[in-house]
């Protein structure tokens, strides 16, 4: 099974750069959108259907902000729009759905870098999140959590630790929560892989050619609690085409 997360920092935009003729070269059987920017109808399209992919989306309550989505081939038995209270739902950041091997949680998890405001609520998110994927922890079956996390874990996740010790993404504590996260129960499916890769990142800014220079982060993440009934074949970042200011993450996962 071939899973690809990607955020296109505004669907309409990824469109215009590609995204339809990646989709088909790739194949995957469920893609994740973070930051979709679109109403349902730019989401929910025709070329989407037309290639077998169900579509299941949240939309925030301030258009052209946020948003999620989940395209997928495979049929699921349910799905949640806007799991778990508040940012969820009201700024579109969560689809979750079941299948009889798997749960998948597509997130978009807050940014602090806008202020301390929105860093206090990005603590809550984490907070929150936490306490929501705990209990899945004892499922018989995993679940893969996937999205922009907007923290990048360790100092082989960012281009320049030492210089954004004090930069939201990279602070101690945001790191802290990470290694907590998987201490629960999680892996980081990049990481079961490709343990000591360096310098490969999924987001770059548009400023100071730093895709040209490879001076990103990486804070894109597949996790997925511990169990005996998968194996990760591996996990990508596809650097082309450029979709967006984010790579796609891409993993191949079997089921047994």
């Amino acid at each position: 099974m071939k899973i690809i997360t990607l955020n296109c920092n505004g669907i309409r935009s990824s469109l215009s750069k590609g995204l339809l003729d990646f989709i088909c070269q790739e194949n995957p059987d469920i893609i994740c959108f973070q930051e979709t920017k679109a109403p349902v109808t730019e989401i929910d399209r025709e070329e989407f259907r037309n290639l077998g992919y169900e579509v299941h989306t949240c939309i925030a309550d301030k258009p052209g902000y946020s948003g999620t989505a989940v395209l997928t081939k495979l049929k699921p038995k349910s799905v949640t729009i806007g799991l778990g209270a508040g940012i969820y739902s009201s700024e579109g950041r969560s689809v979750f759905l079941e299948y009889p091997e798997f749960f998948l949680w597509n997130l978009y998890f807050p940014s602090g870098t806008s202020g301390e405001e929105r860093q206090k609520i990005k603590y809550q998110f984490l907070d929150s999140f936490y306490e929501l994927a705990k209990p899945y922890t004892k499922k018989k079956k995993p679940l893969i959590v996937c999205g922009d996390v907007n923290i990048a874990h360790t100092e082989f996740d960012i281009h320049n630790a030492k210089g954004n010790q004090k930069s939201s993404g990279f602070l101690p504590e945001e790191r802290a929560w990470v290694s907590k996260f998987l201490d629960l129960g999680f892996l980081d499916c990049f990481r079961v892989v490709q343990p000591e890769v360096k310098d490969e990142y999924s987001w770059w800014t548009y400023r100071f050619q730093a895709r040209k220079n490879n001076k990103g982060w990486r804070i894109d993440y597949f996790f997925i609690s511990k169990s005996s009934g998968y194996k990760i074949e591996s996990v990508t970042i596809a650097k082309e085409p450029v979709l967006s200011d984010h790579a796609p993450v891409v993993m191949k996962i079997q089921f047994t």
